[in-house]
């Protein structure tokens, strides 16, 4: 996956609720009470990681991808905690694929990529 694909891939996801484009998308299927596609918390983790490899040291980040991650930050944990509320079965590792695309956001944002010790 190169960075314009990465960077495109996360504005889909992330304006997925507002587009309405993608019926597959991961907010979407977050906000119908399904799982994710297989593999897709995993994409969305390398396509943040290319991102943020492609940013860092610029200070400037486009306001169409900010949007998009934002979103994809933001709303993944809410539909998630609502579909809870209303006793939907999640996987096991969803919580934590959604911390992990919350953090990989806030790390493209500050600039700083922490590494595993």
């Amino acid at each position: 996956m190169n960075y314009e694909t990465a960077r495109q891939f996360l504005i889909d996801q992330g304006t997925a609720l507002e587009t309405k484009i993608n019926p597959d998308a991961f907010l979407m299927r977050l906000e119908q009470g399904q799982p994710p596609i297989p593999g897709q918390a995993t994409n969305i983790l390398l396509a943040l990681k290319i991102s943020f490899e492609m940013l860092q040291g610029d200070p400037l980040l486009d306001r169409e991808l900010v949007a998009g991650l934002y979103l994809l930050a933001i709303e993944s944990l809410k539909l998630f905690e609502a579909g809870r509320r209303k006793g939907v079965m999640w996987p096991p590792l969803l919580k934590e694929d959604i911390e992990r695309i919350s953090i990989a956001v806030k790390n493209i944002f500050s600039g700083v990529w922490p590494t595993d010790k």
